[in-house]
């Protein structure tokens, strides 16, 4: 047989609940180093990114040479960005804003290998 809880005893408990974990983690918290978030991975320039990346496809015939062609940088960057037939779109994820950029400079000013 069950006995009955008196009243209010689960709102205390839960109370109690509560609080010991607001200082457990306000401890941990404590705890942390306090610095700044570190940026993450950063490519060296647009002639790595395009070396790792885009000449998997481009320098293989897989996709069109683009190199010296002139292309214009803000096409190349609309073109990553959302793709063009074969082409995939890259999300922010996959290559950032800084780095794209890069990319589509060393792309519209280079030479072609040929």
């Amino acid at each position: 047989m069950k006995k009955p809880i008196p009243e209010g005893t689960r709102t205390v408990f839960l109370l109690a609940t509560l609080a010991a974990g607001g200082i457990v983690a306000a401890g941990i918290a404590g705890a942390a180093p306090q610095q700044a978030a570190e940026q993450g991975f950063r490519w060296k320039d647009g002639a790595e990114v395009y070396s790792k990346v885009c000449a998997f496809c481009h320098e293989t015939k897989i996709g069109p040479v683009i190199r010296g062609r002139g292309l214009d940088p803000l096409y190349i960057s609309y073109t990553v960005r959302n793709g063009n037939r074969a082409m995939p779109a890259f999300r922010q994820s996959e290559i950032d804003d800084q780095s794209l950029q890069q990319v589509a400079e060393y792309v519209s000013t280079q030479a072609s290998e040929k």
